[in-house]
This record gives C-alpha cells, sequence and structure tokens, in this order.
C-alpha cells in the first residue's frame, strides 16, 4: 500500500540525459485514487545536494538536509519501489502539493 507523502527509496535507472538517476528516496504524490488502482505511482525525487531553483521543496529527512525535486517529477512502476522509509510533514506536503499545482497550472 503507497500513501501520498510518504517517502520510498526507488530505483530510478535507467535514465536518459539530464533525468536525475540512481536509487534514491522519493516523495509520493500522486492520489489514492491513482495509484490504488493502477500499478503506477506518481514521484518527486529527493536530494542533499544543495542546488535550489524554482520548483524545488527544501526539506530535512534522516538528519539530512535537502531538496524534492519538482521538475524531475515521473510516473514508476511500483515494482520501482525497494522500500518505505518513512514520510514528510504535513507542511511539507502541503507546500509540494501546492508547488505542483503552480507547476501545472500556468
Amino acid at each position: 500500500m503507497v500513501v501520498r507523502g510518504e517517502i520510498w527509496l526507488a530505483t530510478l535507472d535507467p535514465t536518459v540525459g539530464s533525468e536525475i538517476q540512481k536509487t534514491r528516496p522519493c516523495v509520493v504524490v500522486s492520489p489514492a485514487e491513482m495509484h490504488d488502482y493502477l500499478r503506477t505511482v506518481i514521484i518527486a525525487p529527493m536530494t542533499t545536494g544543495n542546488k535550489p531553483a524554482p520548483y524545488r521543496i527544501p526539506v530535512t529527512f534522516q538528519g539530512k538536509k535537502g531538496l524534492i525535486l519538482l521538475d524531475q517529477v515521473r510516473t514508476l512502476d511500483k515494482t520501482r519501489l525497494v522500500k518505505k522509509m518513512g514520510a514528510v510533514s504535513n507542511k511539507t506536503l502541503t507546500a509540494t502539493l501546492d508547488t505542483l499545482q503552480e507547476v501545472f497550472a500556468e
């Protein structure tokens, strides 16, 4: 069972060009109405890199500061989800979803 706002370790390879790669923590951004009925889930990768940019949400997870990369949102098959690692705070989830709404509404 996957829940919006959870952080999952996900395998993102293979990638092409500037797509973010490796196995890394990702935030689930798709609603239950999607991923409860489909074999896919929409995620936003996380990084500990320090390159702030529009549409990147600051986050602290497991004592590390980083960013949720909304410029790298993608759909994954659930088989790419390795293990559940936790969840973002309600405040961070709200900021993430509000920013995604800005990205797709403009």
